[in-house]
């Protein structure tokens, strides 16, 4: 867990080096919470084109999905976990990472949910249907890398500078736009809350309720 916002390099770099470490057996598997100066990342699938403005420095990066928005307000979780312990099914590992993301906010009182063939995290905001999160995955080695990122309180107007994930037609929310005004450690307790059955739908064991 970090306190002061971590540059983006910075992560990727300590990222790398932890993914390795678990593919060797030398370094421990981890959730780590933090957040980033403003920046825009371009998933594996970016279309450059949905770059509207670059007002904030902009990063490759091995993830899947296209253009997101990191800043202050917005709770990241990196996760890197041994998918070769824990069944080497991807796609239950994202299904898996999306409802935890669900459930911790039903815990702070948002309801939310996922959309399918629709990337990110949703909600309603004054009735519509609205972004509150986004999940982007890295499996290398079946060490998984990157994760999720669920707006708190962050500056709505900076995602302008991108078509979020490349979905035009639907906005981005925020827990505070939609009268939840929670702290990172509030977030962080409910996610902490949540884990084992995270842990548990990666297995097989048990399900998480959206």
């Amino acid at each position: 867990m970090s306190g002061e916002p971590v540059d983006y390099a910075t992560a990727l770099a300590d990222m790398d080096d932890r993914a390795a470490g678990i593919r060797a057996g030398s370094a421990r598997e981890r959730v780590w919470l933090l957040e980033h100066p403003p920046l825009y990342t371009a998933g594996t699938s970016a279309d450059p084109s949905e770059l509207l403005d670059p007002r904030f420095p902009v990063f490759k990066t091995g993830r899947g999905g296209r253009y997101t928005y990191h800043g202050p307000g917005q709770r990241v979780g990196y996760v890197q976990l041994d998918l070769d312990a824990r069944g080497r099914d991807v796609r239950r590992y994202v299904h898996a990472l999306e409802h935890w993301v669900i459930a911790a906010l039903d815990q702070v009182g948002i309801v939310a949910f996922a959309v399918p063939d629709r990337v990110g995290i949703w909600t309603r905001d004054g009735g519509h249907e609205a972004k509150i999160g986004q999940i982007g995955v890295r499996v290398r080695q079946w060490v998984t890398q990157h994760g999720f990122a669920v707006n708190l309180s962050p500056d709505l107007a900076h995602f302008g500078g991108i078509v979020p994930c490349g979905i035009a037609e639907f906005p981005v929310t925020s827990a505070a736009r939609i009268g939840r005004h929670i702290p990172n450690e509030t977030f962080d307790a409910a996610l902490a809350l949540s884990f084992p059955a995270f842990l548990g739908a990666l297995s097989g064991t048990s399900q998480l309720k959206a």
